[in-house]
């Protein structure tokens, strides 16, 4: 029994040695799960590194020195409760005079236009260069401003523009921002900040971890009461995240209903008037007052801290943001109808009846999507047609283009030991290996940092592309390998969140080279992938949770930069209930793009005769609408603003409307509350000014009222003074003639009406008042 124990213990031993067994907030890791990179800030074995003084800065380069103490934690009683006690310390490193106990290692601040400053800070006596050139999270290298004007007074050196200022204090070092009128808005911890008995967090520091030596750095931020934070991705929590622990760490949450994302993005703003963005892909875990109420926390993997600092209000910092990673290109017309599909079209033959059923409906519709079915054998994607199932592919697709329809393609970038590319994957070396070289999973996962996968990859679309697929479904990515090598030279560390990126624009650009039209349909995505269009909200359930995760995430992913944005209407796992189905179907229609897809039946036909009627209804609207839709989407695509859109994006200085994440702008001009339960009423909260009801013609003033729906089962309200174009109806886009714009004044107080217009060939927005 002893020998049988002791064995046990070694293999335990042993497991935990080889790194197999592995834990994460206290709990057994999984593979590809969210990363707490907070627990490593809390481990006795590391050395702290906190920040203390300026050592020494040159005002005309913005570069300078902080002195770094070092610490280590140490247990500490009192009371009978072990608390965490920081302790300085003198090294042990041995020889002791070629280390420094408390380092002064560089800072950096650059000055890229009026709103916007990057600050990077390094943990290692290496400076770290950037090459922002070749970044690609960053649409370019970014530019330099020369309108700040610094002072150095002794004690502070301050940098001020027409909308901020940031400060450096030199002993306590801290960095603060301010407003134009001199406010704080934020700024640095410090040790002092802890009182004399109790430290109730560690300040702005970072790491060595005794395992291996590693650093990661802990930027550490003060929230002020009435604080709001917004941003993070297409979290599905909810939109303000003070008081959540959000992990930016890319992973397949199963569904939009929990607190993982497909989507991370690691960009933040506060309702106080300034934004960051984490120039990093390295994991994040943003604790915004959960663990202490009064400080943001930043607990980084990334050795060093690159911060870009934006001031103004949500819209002027999503605009500066999306200068610094890209903003959305505006998409093709077509793409805005509705795009039809279900788990998942076989068959030509099916193809056909579907693309039949829809004109004989009289549903408009422009987009036929087959998911995961078209191949030989379903989910082993082979691109290429099964040809039992598909004897014409070509034809096909030439029939579906004749009558109005484009045409998508699902597939995904792993490929099981089954796939016939399998071998040639890793013969070629174009898969993602382990330490040794080989496989970390069974799968081979394309390496998409190695220009040869990429290439390879984008001539399998391109055979596709140029057979009449119009385009392709970016499924999956989430899951690359955290362990892997990659020919990036970079390890899983930092390129498992950088992953979905490379995806997006490998599949982009292949089909924006083979088509013409630069369209995906992606579920995964990092910050810069808004600048490779579309994404889809994941799989949610067919419940009223399942389409509130939806509307959550969506809201959230408009505030980090993305301009278009879809969901799978009535929800995805298994066969909508009619009701919720037709519920969700205004908010799906009165979306960037609209897609019904899912467990069968998706389509309205097999549904019922009443359901039909009203998924012609939100279709028809939709296509009427389209003069709308499409300005709205040009606006959007030059302000890296989003068509869904949070009440304050518009409505920054109402109160109320930082607290609303139920209801939503479709563009600027409408208003949309997606009924979330059975009824025919809801409450609704109303920015300021008047609201006219786009189905009744009822006005409404701003604040709390409860209002019914109308045959559309959504709360539509127009602002008033808005002139919004409308077009005869057309059963596809291709056939909407643009010579018949009528243009409807919705009209309570207001003295005269604006709208927009941006037809297809135009090359700029046309302002309409009457």
């Amino acid at each position: 029994m002893r020998k049988a124990l002791l064995s046990a213990c070694l293999a335990l031993v042993t497991l935990t040695t080889h790194g197999q067994i592995q834990t994460n907030s206290g709990m057994q890791y999984l593979m590809n799960g969210q990363k707490d990179m907070s627990t490593d800030f809390y481990d006795l074995s590391n050395t702290y590194f906190l920040a203390d003084s300026l050592c020494s800065f040159d005002l005309q380069s913005g570069i300078g020195t902080v002195e770094w103490k070092r610490y280590r934690l140490s247990p500490r009683q009192a009371f009978n409760t072990n608390g965490y006690w920081p302790v300085p310390m003198r090294m042990l490193d041995f020889p002791d005079t070629q280390y420094d106990n408390d380092p002064c290692l560089r800072l950096q601040l650059q000055f890229v236009s009026p709103r916007t400053v990057r600050v990077t800070m390094v943990t290692t006596p290496v400076d770290v260069v950037n090459d922002d050139a070749n970044d690609v999270m960053l649409c370019g290298v970014p530019t330099t401003d020369h309108s700040w004007k610094g002072s150095d007074n002794g004690k502070v050196i301050r940098y001020q523009s027409e909308f901020g200022t940031i400060e450096i204090q030199k002993h306590p070092w801290r960095l603060v921002l301010k407003d134009k009128n001199g406010k704080i808005l934020t700024q640095t911890r410090h040790i002092i900040d802890n009182d004399s008995t109790q430290v109730k967090l560690l300040p702005f520091s970072f790491i060595k971890r005794g395992s291996d030596n590693s650093r990661s750095v802990n930027p550490v931020f003060l929230l002020s009461p009435g604080e709001r934070i917004y941003g993070c991705g297409e979290s599905f929590t909810s939109l303000n995240k003070v008081g959540q622990k959000v992990h930016l760490f890319v992973t397949d949450p199963q569904a939009p209903e929990t607190d993982g994302q497909y989507k991370p993005v690691p960009f933040f703003f506060s309702n106080r008037g300034y934004g960051v963005f984490m120039h990093t892909s390295a994991p994040v875990t943003c604790d915004f007052g959960a663990s202490y109420i009064g400080a943001d926390r930043l607990f980084m993997a990334d050795e060093k801290m690159d911060l870009f600092i934006f001031f103004g209000e949500p819209a002027e910092i999503l605009d500066a943001y999306t200068d610094i990673t890209g903003k959305s290109p505006m998409l093709p017309l077509w793409t805005f109808g509705t795009w039809m599909s279900r788990i998942t079209y076989f068959s030509q033959e099916e193809g056909m009846d579907i693309a039949n059923q829809l004109r004989k409906h009289k549903i408009p519709s422009d987009v036929i999507h087959f998911d995961t079915g078209w191949f030989g054998v379903d989910w082993q994607c082979d691109y290429e047609f099964a040809k039992d199932r598909f004897p014409d592919p070509e034809g096909m697709l030439k029939q579906m283009d004749d009558m109005g329809f484009h045409t998508c393609l699902w597939q995904l970038p792993y490929f099981t030991p089954k796939n016939r590319y399998f071998k040639e994957l890793v013969e070629e070396g174009m898969h993602v290996k382990n330490a040794n070289g080989g496989m970390p999973y069974e799968d081979a996962v394309l390496d998409l940092s190695n220009p040869k996968t990429v290439a390879w990859y984008q001539e399998k679309i391109g055979n596709l592309i140029r057979q009449g697929v119009d385009v392709i479904k970016c499924d999956f990515g989430e899951a690359a390998p955290l362990n892997g090598f990659y020919a990036s030279g970079k390890g899983g560390l930092y390129e498992h969140n950088l992953y979905p990126l490379r995806y997006n624009k490998a599949l982009w650009e292949a089909v924006k080279q083979y088509s013409g039209d630069g369209v995906i349909w992606a579920r995964s995505a990092w910050a810069g992938s808004q600048r490779y269009p579309l994404h889809w909200g994941g799989d949610a359930a067919t419940t009223n949770t399942g389409m509130l995760g939806d509307l959550l995430g969506g809201l959230s992913f408009g505030l980090s930069g993305f301009s278009f944005w879809s969901h799978d209407m009535g929800g995805f796992v298994t066969a909508s209930p009619e009701d919720i189905y037709r519920r969700w179907l205004p908010f799906g229609f009165l979306s960037s793009h609209t897609r019904a897809h899912g467990a069968p039946p998706t389509e309205p036909w097999l549904i019922s005769e009443s359901f039909t009627k009203a998924f012609r209804d939100c279709a028809e609207m939709k296509y009427k609408l389209m003069p709308y839709v499409y300005a709205q989407a040009k606006d959007c695509s030059e302000r890296g603003l989003p068509m869904v859109r949070a009440l304050f994006v518009e409505f920054p200085k109402d109160p109320g409307a930082w607290l609303v994440e139920d209801e939503y702008l479709f563009g600027s001009q409408i208003l949309v509350a997606p009924l979330l339960e059975s009824g025919d009423s809801r409450m609704c909260y109303l920015p300021e000014g008047k609201w006219i009801d786009y189905q009744s013609g009822k006005v409404y003033n701003s604040g709390f009222c409860e209002i019914k729906v109308g045959k559309i089962p959504a709360v539509i309200l127009v602002r008033d003074g808005s002139l919004i174009p409308h077009v005869p109806l057309a059963q596809h886009t291709g056939q909407i003639d643009w010579s018949k714009i009528e243009w409807k004044s919705y009209k309570a107080d207001a003295k005269k009406c604006v709208g927009y217009l941006f037809k297809p060939g135009d090359t700029e927005i046309q302002r309409i008042e009457r």
